[in-house]
C-alpha cells in the first residue's frame, strides 16, 4: 500500500501543464515556453508590455520552427546559476507551487536561454565528488560573448590599456567579473576609481551624467547602450584584460536532463538559423556585433 501511495505521489509530481515537458507534450500542446531574464536588454525585456530582445527573437524562431506559440518564462536571477537552473528548468522555486499539487512546480521553462555553454561549468564536481548540474542538459551554443569598454572620448583621449583607470573612474556592476577584475589587477591600483552600481545600465547613465568616464560590461550590452545613447562622444575601447583570466564565453541554453528531446530538435532549428545567418541578422537589428560560438569558429578554420 505505502509503495502504491508513493508511486501516486511521484506520478503527481510530473503532471501540470505549466512544467516543463518532453517533447511531444510541447507539440502537443501548442505552446512552448522559452525562459528569458527579466529586464536585460538587450538581451530579453519588456516595452509597454511587450517582450523584446535577441533572446526573445530567437524563441519566436524556434517556436515557429514547430508551429507553436511562444510564450515567455521571465526568470529573475537568484545567486548563482546553479539556482536559476534549479529555480526555472528541472525543480521549480520553493514559493512557486500548484496549490492543488504541492509536490509540483507551477511554472518551469520548457527552454531557458542564455546559459554559459560550457564544457567544464557543464561537468562540474561538488566538495563530495557528485555532479553540481546532474539535472541540466546544457546545449545549443549560439553566441561568443565578451568584455568590452564604453568611454568618454571627451574626457578621455583613448584606452589602450586598463591601467588608464589607475587616474580616472570606471563603473561597473558590483559583484560581476569586472568588478573584481578592476579592484583587485595591478595590486589593486585601480580600486578607488572603481565606482559600483546595480546594473551595467546604471554605470553607464553615471557616465553620461559625468560621474565615470568609462564602464565595462558584457559586450552586447555596452553596445547595446551606446546605441541608444546616440551620442558619438562614447566610444568603444580596444579591448585588453591582463591577468583577467577568461576573457570569453559561449552561451547556448538549457533544458531538463529528462527532455534530451526537446534539446535536440531545438539545437537542429538553433544550429540551422546560425548557418544560415538568421541570428547573426537578429543581433545586427539591435545594432550588437555577433560572434560565432567556438564550435563554429574551429569548423570555419
Amino acid at each position: 500500500m505505502r509503495l502504491l501511495v508513493l508511486l501516486a505521489v511521484l506520478s503527481l509530481s510530473w503532471t501540470g501543464t505549466a512544467q516543463a515537458r518532453y517533447y511531444d507534450d510541447v507539440i502537443a500542446s501548442g505552446v512552448i515556453y522559452i525562459g528569458a531574464y527579466k529586464n536585460f536588454p538587450p538581451y530579453s525585456f519588456e516595452v509597454d508590455g511587450k517582450p523584446q530582445g535577441v533572446d526573445i527573437e530567437i524563441g519566436h524562431r524556434i517556436a515557429e520552427a514547430f508551429g507553436l506559440k511562444m510564450k515567455v518564462h521571465w526568470i529573475t536571477p537568484d545567486e548563482s546559476l546553479e539556482d536559476d537552473l534549479r529555480n526555472n528548468v528541472w525543480k521549480g522555486h520553493y514559493l512557486d507551487k500548484d496549490e492543488a499539487n504541492p509536490l509540483a512546480a507551477k511554472h518551469l521553462a520548457d527552454v531557458m536561454m542564455r546559459v554559459p555553454y560550457d564544457r567544464e561549468y557543464a561537468f562540474k564536481r561538488d566538495d563530495q565528488g557528485l555532479l553540481i548540474n546532474d539535472q541540466v542538459v546544457l546545449f545549443g551554443p549560439y553566441q561568443r560573448e565578451r568584455w568590452q569598454v564604453a568611454f568618454d572620448s571627451e574626457k578621455l583621449e583613448r584606452v589602450g590599456t586598463v591601467a588608464v583607470f589607475q587616474y580616472h573612474p570606471i563603473g561597473v556592476e558590483i559583484d560581476s567579473l569586472p568588478d573584481f577584475y578592476l579592484t583587485s589587477a595591478f595590486g589593486g591600483r585601480m580600486r578607488k576609481n572603481t565606482h559600483h552600481f546595480f546594473s551595467n545600465s546604471e554605470a553607464f547613465a553615471a557616465m553620461q551624467a559625468g560621474k565615470v568616464d568609462a564602464v565595462m560590461g558584457m559586450r552586447a550590452e555596452v553596445d547595446w547602450q551606446i546605441g541608444q545613447a546616440g551620442n558619438p562622444r562614447y566610444k568603444l575601447a580596444e579591448n585588453g584584460f591582463p591577468t583577467m583570466g577568461k576573457q570569453q564565453w559561449d552561451i547556448g541554453m538549457a533544458v531538463s536532463q529528462r527532455y534530451r528531446q526537446l534539446g535536440n530538435e531545438v539545437d537542429v532549428v538553433v544550429d540551422q538559423m546560425i548557418r544560415n545567418g538568421e541570428i547573426e541578422k537578429i543581433y545586427s537589428r539591435y545594432n550588437l556585433r555577433y560572434e560565432l560560438p567556438g564550435l563554429y569558429q574551429d569548423v570555419a578554420q
